[in-house]
């Protein structure tokens, strides 16, 4: 039998086509990004390596808004962030509430199965927060309860959930907590310290703006204390992850090899820092959310609606409803964006499969043009589909929302200064 190694057609360098990221992520990479992560690479034991992870750990303090020692970049997605706090802070037969409202929910129970934990779930509607009351009621009901886990920002249905009450309850009651901020990080407020939260990851590719494959951490002294007690008692089950070894690496005062850390995508980790602690962190928040507001505004105009109430709705990630007559023909509207106007968008997952499109605002995709030509494409497409929608409407009243915001803050500035 002949078996033929090489490939079938030519193969040459890549060049992927240039897409406007709308969807639940990656967002767009800011040009400055995009070339820090072509600098010369050097060793990840350099002094000047060395710097650089210093004041990378500075950069994610003030994004996390802590003064966490224990705060910096894991090597890999959001995901290895969360599996990172499970591994380390659940011990064999230890009980965990999670809190599920959406697909991400899901994981951190997967997440407590595998490593030995008992989970409680505590299970909210899709599209809705958790329920503070509910974690009270649990809690009552299990008070050996060691840990608390919840999402902050849903990803799956764009639900944004009140992470200071659910951290103080958990407290209240002996918890630690586990807190999910991989799309709320420099989108919407995430206050660690003020918020008392022990454990908080995130990603890079959300509202960071940054190549994907980082999950910036960051762990109180609590998790730290739980986390030595484990070096010689049910040691932590993931070399990889274990935060006794990492420490050696990411510590403030030494430099241990640990692994090859991905340095290019460092170096754009800390130009995606830089340019947020730039624009300044309540800037990035407010920008978010004029631009939601701006698409909000369009999309009302088309006769689109929103899956989560507004109260809890967050301004990076919108779950629209999609309209019943093309339901079934809703890949088909997300085929053409992407063909004929290179717009990505999200589908709906789980029970929300076909019901929901998932148009993400976050980081560097979060600016007027991208929000202008979502509304115009978006109405085209359904246009030509039979949908009762007036060409120009959107845009005009994104343009009218831009506007009486831009006379809001006129006002306000005039107020300050009187």
């Amino acid at each position: 039998m002949t078996i033929a190694y090489a490939p079938q057609r030519k193969i040459s360098s890549f060049h992927p086509p240039q897409r406007t990221l709308l969807g639940p992520g990656p967002s767009e990479i800011n040009p400055r990004v995009l070339a820090a992560s072509s600098l010369p690479a050097i060793g990840y034991l350099d002094p000047i390596f060395v710097d650089m992870m210093d004041e990378l750990k500075q950069l994610l303090r003030y994004a996390y808004q802590t003064n966490n020692q224990l705060t910096f970049p894991l090597s890999g997605p959001g995901s290895v962030g969360m599996e990172s706090c499970f591994v380390n802070m659940v011990e064999p037969g230890e009980k965990v509430v999670v809190m599920k409202n959406g697909v991400f929910g899901g994981r951190m129970v997967e997440n407590v199965d595998r490593v030995g934990g008992k989970s409680v779930v505590i299970e909210d509607a899709w599209g809705e927060p958790c329920d503070p009351q509910k974690l009270e009621d649990t809690l009552k009901k299990n008070p050996d309860t060691k840990i608390v886990s919840f999402i902050h920002a849903e990803t799956s249905t764009g639900a944004q959930s009140d992470a200071k009450t659910l951290a103080a309850i958990a407290h209240k009651y002996g918890a630690m907590v586990i807190c999910d901020a991989v799309t709320s990080l420099a989108g919407t407020p995430v206050k660690t310290d003020e918020w008392d939260l022990d454990a908080v990851y995130s990603g890079s590719q959300k509202c960071l703006s940054c190549v994907p494959g980082l999950s910036p951490v960051s762990y109180n002294e609590r998790v730290i204390e739980k986390v030595k007690l484990r070096r010689d008692k049910n040691r932590v089950q993931s070399w990889f992850m274990d935060l006794n070894l990492v420490l050696g690496y990411w510590g403030e005062t030494t430099r241990t090899y640990h692994h090859t850390a991905p340095i290019n995508s460092l170096f754009a980790l800390h130009e995606s820092l830089l340019l947020l602690k730039e624009e300044g962190l309540e800037n990035s928040w407010a920008r978010h959310m004029r631009h939601h507001l701006a698409l909000k505004a369009g999309l009302e105009a088309m006769g689109l609606s929103f899956l989560v109430k507004e109260q809890y709705r967050l301004p990076q990630m919108n779950a629209v409803m999609i309209p019943e007559s093309i339901q079934a023909r809703e890949a088909e509207v997300r085929k053409t964006l992407l063909n004929e106007f290179n717009i990505e968008i999200g589908a709906g997952l789980g029970p929300l499969a076909g019901k929901i499109w998932r148009i993400g605002m976050m980081g560097y995709s979060s600016k007027p043009e991208n929000v202008m030509l979502c509304l115009s494409a978006l109405g085209s497409v359904l246009a030509d589909m039979g949908q009762p929608v007036k060409v120009g409407e959107a845009e005009a009243a994104a343009h009218s929302a831009y506007a009486s915001m831009h006379a809001s803050a006129a006002q306000a500035k005039l107020r300050a200064a009187a």
